[in-house]
């Protein structure tokens, strides 16, 4: 199986790629400056050069050709400021969902955030964060296409995971690790029966296998 992570330089994405090929898969990690790839390298993924701010649709999708899951991990970053959370942080996820499409990839994940809403009120930067990570989600959900998994994770932190979460529909304010949020990505992505979803993730009490399992369930 071939995964194609956007953002493959961040921090959760780093994480996921190491997961995934330890599992065995062939991972891709799509940065856009070429002194990162190292780091990829050695996570086990493949650096692949592409700027999502700039590059056409057509240019996207090629890099997707062949892949069977798509996981959207990007963002501008909490100093980026107003125009990027609307170039990255939604632009960038409709140009990924869109190529995702037309290169037929059915399984896409989408790392969103707790309190995403296009409908979010308010002028300071988180407040138009929310608002772009809203739109993107709500557009990725009308792509017939995809078989999209929205993951929406609370406030993050960089302690060392546990293994143990809560993630429903509706979790309520929390924080989660990295690692955990990662190693939940890892999951989903061999859960395809979680298509159609948009779930909070929190800390909590349930071993990851069996979050995910319960909310396939369900």
């Amino acid at each position: 199986m071939r995964i194609v992570i956007a953002g493959g330089h961040g921090q959760i994405a780093l994480r996921l790629e190491r997961l995934l090929s330890v599992r065995g898969y062939e991972v891709a990690g799509i940065i856009r400056d070429l002194g990162q790839g190292d780091d990829l390298r050695e996570a086990g993924a493949e650096p692949v050069l592409c700027d999502l701010e700039s590059a056409s649709l057509e240019q996207v999708a090629a890099v997707l050709q062949g892949a069977d899951v798509a996981v959207f991990a990007a963002g501008a970053g909490p100093g980026s400021g107003l125009a990027r959370k609307d170039t990255v942080d939604r632009g960038a996820a409709v140009l990924f969902a869109d190529a995702a499409e037309r290169a037929r990839v059915r399984r896409f994940l989408m790392v969103s955030s707790m309190g995403a809403d296009p409908r979010h009120p308010g002028d300071e930067v988180f407040d138009v964060y929310l608002r772009a990570k809203g739109e993107a989600d709500e557009y990725v959900r009308t792509r017939l296409g995809l078989e999209w998994t929205v993951l929406r994770p609370g406030a993050l932190t960089d302690e060392p995971g546990t293994g143990l979460v809560r993630m429903e529909a509706r979790t309520g304010r929390g924080s989660v690790t990295r690692d955990d949020v990662a190693a939940v990505l890892a999951e989903l992505v061999e859960t395809p029966a979680t298509a159609g979803l948009t779930l909070e993730l929190v800390a909590g009490s349930t071993p990851i296998p069996v979050a995910v399992k319960d909310v396939a369930g369900n």
